[in-house]
């Protein structure tokens, strides 16, 4: 597996450390709070980012055995595309560019990701910019029409955000999620980038991932925060 970091990215890690010093999260969620942080500049992502039980060992697992990757837009698979390449080479497919055009009372994004649905019912669904393509997954999943690996929600923005996420909350789905109206494509990559890397350290030493800063290193149950 081919280098996953660069010296530039660990000196930002070490000022960001510097900067949180204790913090919350546990290691692992630091990890991908972490990297959030060094691709936005915004320190507000280490109290907006809520994971279920156990989601960082589904998602690796899942990541590791080749789970294709369902994006909502091409911004997500752009930021993703050349760590999955050095990692394990998942498919990643973006929701759409799979439909031509938008069936009535849909979005063409949401009408994209129906069409990934039917298509890959476990897969991983990251959603970074539309919040209609989440509310579609959410309620794909109550109709038991999918059962995906793990779920990404972090559509930015104002109109059916906040719904789409307190959605997903409810939800008996493995998800990692960001809180309130932030979030975007460059930030769902980036928890994917961060379950990417963590997977190689896991493979070192599943028992020792460096999470900087002074965090609780015992596991959260579930999504203890209201949307």
């Amino acid at each position: 597996m081919k280098n996953l970091t660069n010296p530039i990215i660990e000196k930002s890690f070490t000022i960001i450390d510097d900067i949180i010093g204790s913090h919350h999260l546990t290691a692992s969620e630091y990890n991908i709070a972490r990297r959030i942080i060094h691709t936005t500049a915004d320190f507000d992502f280490l109290n907006l980012l809520l994971c279920s039980d156990n989601v960082i060992d589904i998602a690796i697992a899942a990541l590791k055995a080749k789970t294709p990757i369902i994006t909502d837009v091409s911004m997500v698979k752009e930021g993703i595309r050349n760590m999955v390449a050095k990692t394990y080479e998942n498919e990643i497919i973006v929701a759409v560019k799979q439909a031509k055009q938008a069936k009535k009372g849909q979005t063409l994004t949401e009408t994209g990701l129906l069409q990934c649905c039917e298509k890959y019912p476990q897969g991983i669904y990251v959603i970074g910019n539309a919040p209609t393509a989440l509310i579609a997954l959410c309620k794909q999943w109550e109709s038991q029409k999918i059962n995906p690996s793990f779920v990404i929600g972090a559509p930015v923005g104002f109109v059916s955000v906040l719904e789409s996420k307190a959605y997903l909350a409810k939800l008996d789905i493995p998800q990692i999620q960001i809180i309130g109206h932030k979030g975007g494509s460059t930030v769902a990559a980036a928890i994917i980038n961060a379950l990417l890397v963590m997977s190689k350290d896991y493979e070192t030493d599943n028992s020792n991932i460096d999470g900087g800063g002074g965090g609780n290193n015992e596991s959260k149950k579930t999504i203890r925060k209201k949307i």
